[in-house]
């Protein structure tokens, strides 16, 4: 797959992590994905230690971020 492919290039882990707490914030987050970083004191650093460590959780991550995207796309064509 080249990178032009991949809706992904060119955003950090850290950007979808934010943009993913501002829109559904910790709670909301952590029963999406039953991480204790997103339960218990959550933080953007630690959350990304986490996930750099532990590529299932960051490919859900990932995943939920593209979902968000899709749903977002969907609504300006809608407006």
């Amino acid at each position: 797959m080249t990178q032009q492919n991949n809706p992904l290039h060119g955003l950090t882990l850290q950007a979808i992590l934010t943009e993913l707490v501002e829109h559904y914030g910790w709670e909301e987050l952590s029963y999406m994905v039953n991480i204790n970083c997103f339960k218990s004191d959550p933080t953007i650093k630690s959350s990304l230690k986490f996930l750099r460590k532990t590529e299932w959780a960051r490919v859900r991550v990932e995943n939920i971020y593209l979902k968000l995207q899709r749903h977002k796309e969907k609504a300006e064509k809608l407006n």
